[in-house]
């Protein structure tokens, strides 16, 4: 899973050059202490913007620890947290609905789909007005006691 980050970095640069000096950098997140003897027009700050995978050794985030957090595959839906249910169906591509706080939508090259989360079951709905060949709406129902594998290649399978 891939996210954005953004680091941003000090840079010195001696009053002679107007080129930054990179083995006088400096990594910082929070505050800005610049030592004394760095003067007020030597101190630039730069923000970088990258997009790094989680396993090459970044600290993880929310996202992470609640997907690590997930019960095994094979263990029903009503095992897991409602917060590693909602991690579970990010990673999957879902987004959540402005609307309702309960629907989840999701856009995949063949089909659009809206996917609910009911007191009992767990609803799909593959959308006409999307891409593919539907005629209709077409809704599928699962309960909460089918394993999570199971449901999640049922969906992803598509209408």
């Amino acid at each position: 899973m891939s996210a954005l980050h953004v680091s941003t970095l000090l840079i010195t640069t001696h009053a002679s050059s107007t080129r930054p000096k990179f083995p006088c950098f400096s990594l910082f997140r929070k505050s800005l202490s610049f030592p004394k003897s760095v003067s007020q027009s030597q101190r630039r700050i730069a923000t970088f913007v990258s997009s790094k995978s989680s396993e090459a050794g970044e600290l993880p985030t929310a996202e992470d620890k609640l997907l690590s957090r997930l019960p095994e595959k094979n263990k029903p839906l009503f095992s897991h947290s409602l917060p590693c249910i909602e991690s579970w169906l990010r990673s999957l591509g879902f987004y959540r609905s402005r609307e309702e706080r309960a629907v989840w939508l999701i856009e995949k090259p063949d089909w659009h789909a809206r996917l609910s989360l009911d007191v009992t079951d767990l609803y799909i709905r593959y959308l006409k007005n999307g891409p593919g060949n539907l005629e209709r709406d077409v809704e599928r129902r699962f309960s909460y006691a089918l394993s999570r594998e199971d449901i999640e290649n049922a969906i992803l399978g598509g209408p």
